[in-house]
């Protein structure tokens, strides 16, 4: 009974040694060489059955428990994946060294107004580079062309597309960055020099560049007709990059900063009663209603209804609403979170701000914040104004920063015409030679499909 009690009091404890344990199985399964036999060695001795590879369902369950997707055995995307595991590394790695800061760096995104010309340099982290496609940029469009009008009279015939005939567009990284760097335009930008809304050019570079560089190639993308689709395309990626264009530099001599101005007090939307009406006669709460509305930023009926239906199980879904930034100070300004509540929380892994920000949407209920933190992962690094005091925390890596030259040491390909089905196959760069890692098969690649796969893993020089 006694240590029932004790589980009951630290469950969340348990939970952070079962990832530690997990990972360090996980590490040494893959690196102990125990698991890696040659497959004439393992039938060597009929009585003795060598494992032939490592099947980590006990890692694969604890890192998706009470995940919507990685919870399931649907299609999985693996840029989601590794952005979930990185997430899961740095709530357990609580005043230990993280070690995804090698793939941490910051994005600086550059702002200027149109009219004013006046800037603003704002900073955000990121561990991954999403590159877009132009497809087009592509380099054989009449090649491609002519293959997708063949195509179609094939079809119409009914006959069959010979793989070896396929012509994929083929792009270069360099379109794709220049792409990324591209300057992007913002329609209805309130400017704080103007004090009025205005149109606005975006332009991110990279502020700092990590040890390792992962580049997704946005490959999934929507159809014309909205349907999800994969780009069928070839890239020319290089074994070695220079990526010291993209650079960022800060605010430069003779630019101007945008002054502080209250563009949330004078841009904020305004509640539709006449939409809040019909919402509450349909059943709903009207506190629920007006965070529908507001949150869909006055756009009907419909979008407010969707968003009722995901949010509605939302533990503060019913509380009183107050727009943000209206009538002083926002509400729970004034918080302070249970101590002992907060110790429970932040022991699971999660830092001090994400346990506060959970205690005070479920005003100080321990249960009901751990099942917020997992419906509202997507909010918890989300700034947050409270009384609080907030500890120092080391989960949060800082970012290293280096020279922009890299070399290709691994890439991930999708295998599949679908973004619902398929298979993820890699290649590692060992020793000079490229190896391919298909499930527990592992071999030498003679020509590894470089220009085909979704996530490219470069290693500073």
């Amino acid at each position: 009974m006694n240590q029932l009690r004790v589980s009951l009091k630290m469950p969340q404890l348990i939970l952070q040694m079962t990832f530690t344990i997990q990972m360090a199985k996980f590490g040494c399964g893959l690196l102990s060489g125990n698991y890696s036999r040659p497959p004439d060695e393992v039938n060597k001795d009929p009585l003795i059955q060598y494992p032939t590879g490592i099947k980590p369902y006990m890692f694969k369950a604890l890192i998706g428990r009470g995940h919507p997707e990685f919870s399931t055995k649907r299609q999985q995307d693996a840029q989601e994946y590794l952005l979930h595991i990185i997430n899961m590394i740095e709530r357990n790695s609580y005043r230990d060294l993280n070690p995804t800061a090698c793939f941490k760096y910051e994005v600086e995104e550059r702002i200027e107004c149109t009219q004013s010309h006046q800037v603003k340099y704002t900073k955000r982290t990121d561990y991954l580079l999403p590159l877009p496609i132009p497809m087009e940029a592509a380099t054989n469009l009449d090649e491609v062309a002519a293959f997708e009008a063949k195509k179609k009279q094939l079809q119409a015939e009914k006959k069959v597309i010979d793989p070896k005939d396929m012509v994929r567009p083929r792009i270069s990284l360099k379109s794709c960055l220049e792409a990324f760097g591209a300057a992007e335009l913002i329609d209805d930008f309130y400017s704080s020099a103007l004090k009025s809304t205005s149109t606005a050019k975006k332009i991110t570079r990279l502020a700092t560049f990590p040890d390792y560089l992962m580049i997704q190639m946005k490959k999934f993308t929507l159809g014309d007709d909205w349907v999800p689709m994969k780009l069928d395309v070839s890239l020319d990626m290089p074994d070695e990059l220079d990526l010291s264009e993209l650079r960022g530099k800060g605010l430069q001599p003779g630019e101007v900063e945008l002054p502080d101005g209250d563009q949330q007090a004078s841009a904020e939307p305004q509640i539709d009663e006449a939409v809040v009406n019909q919402l509450v006669d349909m059943g709903f709460s009207r506190e629920g209603c007006k965070r529908a509305v507001y949150n869909t930023n006055n756009s009907g009926i419909e979008p407010a209804m969707n968003w009722i239906m995901e949010h509605m199980a939302d533990p503060d879904f019913n509380s009183p609403f107050q727009v943000p930034g209206a009538g002083g100070a926002k509400k729970g300004d004034s918080f302070v979170a249970n101590e002992e509540a907060l110790t429970m929380i932040t022991s699971m892994g999660f830092t001090c701000e994400q346990a506060i920000k959970a205690l005070k949407a479920t005003d100080n209920n321990v249960e009901r914040a751990a099942d917020w933190i997992f419906s509202h992962a997507d909010e918890l690094d989300q700034p947050m104004e409270t009384d609080q005091d907030q500890p120092e925390q080391n989960t949060s890596p800082k970012c290293h920063d280096g020279n922009s030259r890299y070399k290709l040491v691994a890439f991930i390909s999708h295998m599949g015409t679908s973004t619902l089905v398929g298979h993820y196959v890699c290649h590692i760069l060992k020793e000079g030679r490229w190896v391919i890692y298909n499930d527990e098969k592992v071999a030498l690649s003679e020509h590894p499909p470089k220009d085909l796969a979704y996530l490219y893993l470069y290693q500073r020089i």
